[in-house]
């Protein structure tokens, strides 16, 4: 067979947590046609991968890439730190089937205007993105308070039985146009009044079609046992698989009670079908949530729409100059975005290195000062928390954001690197391969990303972007229309 190209001699990490082994790869197409031992395969792009390690694509679970895949398709900040795919959707905003009366509420407005909002089916949104053809490939939940907002004048307050029902209709027309699940944002003040008996009634759509539920807790403080368990009920309850969000212990008062949230863990896994993801940062980012003004923690205001002249600033300096009580300055920047040093190493480590923790990145890209994990959440993981720290091989790293992760949400021939599946590939080179995002230069590409395939099609160099995009929209299951 004619190859259109062969990564030789490599290092093989294949996505599913074994041990590396040195290989060459055969590409055909989108689809990976061989693996044979070191200096075995040709083809006339022949590349030198000794010394170098290929990887599956990586996977980001969580980001709010929803309108950005189609409003700026290169995704330069995911497909330079090698992702290859997408999940959008996540904490309960999503950008389809979205019916704005006005501007996006917090925090659906961490996802673009009211002009970015032009996807009232899940049908037209998967249609918009294979327009845009993205360098990533994209698939999509349902978020809940996207659904309540398209029916309800005002979220902060449960939904009746016949605004349940008009949710129910539009997550299930979704699902049949292939949407991953749903998922649930209810720390927001816009989803906080929903009551579990809501979220239940919503969840027990996603059994028919093998869909998935996701939830950014509803507290991830001081409660946070009780809003596992609510979680893991409302799952239970329709028999669903459940993956909570950016799992953490926030807040001074909170530190090191990441052993309880573990052991619940286990103790949920043992009965049903559970998982968690997570960034590998201290510091978290959205809105400018009163309910998260603290002097205990430092708080980055990263924009403000009343006040644009103190974003890149702290709150206390901002309130100090204002000569106002913490909480008074930051009702005054609202509506703003923020990044909040709220997390301890030990927490952070610890859930890392958990056995269903996937990577994440919850990057905002449409912060004009992102948190740093938007553009260096992967090689750092790789990088500082495998090559320095060493608190977890390149092998189980690669798996916790490939392998893992595709198996979770059920991408098909993803997240692997085996005979037939798709050529989602990333090499790397594993001594150098680091963030270089910061908290006050957060926008720079990674290091040690030597090449990047989006099925098939070489995407990123180390000189930048390839100007070839080759992503798809990956329906549920694989499904197509």
């Amino acid at each position: 067979m004619d190859f259109d190209f062969v990564v030789s001699r490599v290092n093989l990490i294949d996505g599913s947590g074994k041990p590396a082994f040195e290989a060459d790869v055969a590409v055909k197409g989108d689809r990976i046609v061989a693996i044979g031992d070191p200096g075995s395969l040709y083809a006339e792009k022949q590349i030198n991968g000794k010394g170098l390690v290929l990887a599956p694509g990586f996977i980001d679970v969580h980001t709010h890439d929803d309108t950005n895949v189609i409003r700026q398709p290169e995704c330069l900040p995911k497909i330079s730190q090698g992702v290859t795919t997408v999940l959008v959707g996540n904490c309960g905003i999503s950008a389809s089937p979205a019916l704005l009366k006005s501007d996006p509420p917090d925090p659906m407005n961490l996802l673009g205007k009211r002009s970015d909002f032009d996807y009232p089916s899940f049908a037209e949104y998967v249609h918009a993105v294979e327009k845009a053809q993205p360098s990533v490939n994209v698939a999509a939940l349902v978020g809940h308070t996207t659904l309540r907002n398209n029916v309800m004048d005002d979220l902060h307050h449960p939904a009746t039985e016949l605004e349940v029902q008009k949710m129910q209709r539009t997550l299930r027309d979704a699902l049949e146009q292939g949407a991953l699940g749903l998922s649930s944002g209810l720390a927001y003040a816009s989803a906080n009044s929903a009551q579990t008996e809501e979220l239940k009634t919503l969840t027990a759509e996603l059994g028919a079609f093998n869909g998935i539920y996701t939830t950014h807790l509803r507290s991830e403080f001081e409660p946070i046992l009780e809003a596992m368990e609510e979680a893991f009920d409302t799952a239970s309850h329709a028999n669903v698989p459940v993956v909570i969000s950016h799992l953490k212990c926030a807040g001074a008062g909170n530190w090191g009670r990441t052993k309880d949230v573990i052991s619940l863990m286990d103790m949920a896994a043992a009965k049903q079908d559970i998982g968690c993801d997570c960034y590998p940062y201290t510091a978290s980012s959205s809105t400018l949530d009163l309910n998260q003004v603290t002097d205990e923690i430092e708080i980055f205001i990263t924009w403000s729409e009343p006040h644009p002249e103190h974003a890149g600033k702290t709150l206390k300096a901002i309130a100090k100059a204002w000569n106002l009580p913490l909480m008074d300055a930051a009702k005054k920047l609202q509506p703003a975005g923020a990044v909040y040093h709220c997390m301890a190493d030990e927490d952070v480590e610890r859930v890392l290195q958990y056995r269903l923790t996937m990577i994440g990145s919850d990057g905002l890209p449409n912060d004009p000062h992102p948190h740093p994990r938007l553009w260096g959440a992967f090689p750092r993981v790789l990088g500082h928390y495998s090559r320095e720290q060493k608190l977890l091989s390149l092998e189980v790293a690669v798996h916790k954001m490939t392998g893992l992760s595709a198996s979770r949400f059920n991408l098909k021939d993803r997240g692997v690197i085996r005979e037939g599946a798709l050529a989602d590939l990333v090499l790397f080179n594993p001594e150098t391969i680091r963030d270089s995002a910061t908290f006050e230069m957060p926008t720079q590409a990674a290091q040690g990303i030597i090449r990047v395939w989006v099925n098939g099609t070489e995407t990123w160099t180390e000189q930048g972007a390839t100007g070839q995009r080759a992503g798809r929209f990956l329906r549920r299951n694989g499904e197509r229309k």
